[in-house]
Parts: structure tokens; C-alpha cells; sequence
């Protein structure tokens, strides 16, 4: 589980500050001018945002199932951050809050 967060992290910091955008699921396949249209640093803030949130919600699922000694409790944790942070990413970065408006 720990893992699990280790890599929610690694792959936060990758895309914010590492700039890989191109581990953003259908960016590197986008023309020059579409990747013109989206604003790529606030989608890589979100990114950031929502895989930190999943580690903390691993990692708190670890702590608890060492604590109550249960390792249920760490795998319900680990479904909630997906359940919870995927579809948040996936709806909240596709929305017009991230693409550049027109200056015409």
C-alpha cells in the first residue's frame, strides 16, 4: 500500500513539476494546436492535487489497518481513492475550466 501512495506521489510531482504532460492520457497525441487550446499548467495542478489526495487516502488506509490490525481496512482505502479520485480527474480536467479562451 505504501507503494501504492509512493507512486500516486512520484507520478503528482512528475507531471507538475517534472512537466512530463505527456503522461496526461491523450495530450501527447494532440496537434500543436490543440495542446494550444488547454491550459497545461492548471491541469497539471489538478493531477498534483488528486494524487497527492490518493496517496494521503492510501496511506491513511495503511495506517488504520496496521492500527485495528485489519488489512481490509487498507484495501477499502485504496478502492476509495480510485472510486473517489479518478472520476473527479477525469470530469474535472475535461471541463471548459481548463482550456484557454479564445483572445479573437
Amino acid at each position: 500500500m505504501i507503494l501504492t501512495a509512493l507512486i500516486f506521489i512520484v507520478l503528482g510531482v512528475l507531471i507538475k513539476h517534472g512537466k512530463f504532460y505527456n503522461l496526461i492520457a491523450g495530450y501527447n497525441t494532440m496537434s500543436k494546436e490543440e495542446k494550444a487550446k488547454y491550459n497545461i499548467v492548471k491541469i497539471a495542478i489538478l493531477f498534483r492535487n488528486v494524487m497527492f489526495y490518493m496517496a494521503i487516502i492510501t496511506i491513511l488506509g495503511y495506517l488504520l489497518s496496521k492500527y485495528y490490525e485489519n488489512d481490509k481496512i487498507g484495501l477499502y482505502a485504496i478502492i476509495l481513492a480510485t472510486i473517489t479520485g479518478l472520476p473527479y480527474l477525469l470530469i474535472k480536467s475535461n471541463s471548459n475550466a481548463y482550456k484557454k479562451k479564445d483572445t479573437d
